[in-house]
């Protein structure tokens, strides 16, 4: 479980960077699963954004993909979400305590 002090230092980290993730109106795929679990574990941090077709809310989608993937969504703003899961082998993020 994150705190507000490390979800705010998640947030500042991601504001930088761009979407990798695009949830069209194919909604979530395995392959879509995947593709989650292959860039948390490179990198800890992941952000995706649904289009305006998705079916589904970004909310609903971050969920999902978090559940499925066994990580934190640390924000969700109109489209675009964040998720955060540690690599326990080769941790990149080091987070305020």
């Amino acid at each position: 479980m994150l705190t507000s002090k490390q979800r705010a230092f998640l947030r500042g980290m991601a504001n930088a960077e761009e979407p990798i993730l695009h949830i069209g109106k194919g909604e979530i795929s395995p392959a879509m699963i995947k593709q989650a679990d292959d860039a948390l574990t490179a990198r800890e941090l992941l952000k995706g954004k649904t289009l305006e077709n998705c079916a589904i809310t970004s909310r609903e989608a971050a969920e999902t993909i978090a559940s499925q993937v066994n990580a934190e969504v640390v924000q969700v703003i109109g489209r675009v979400f964040v998720i955060y899961r540690r690599n326990p082998k080769e941790p990149k993020i080091r987070l305020p305590r």
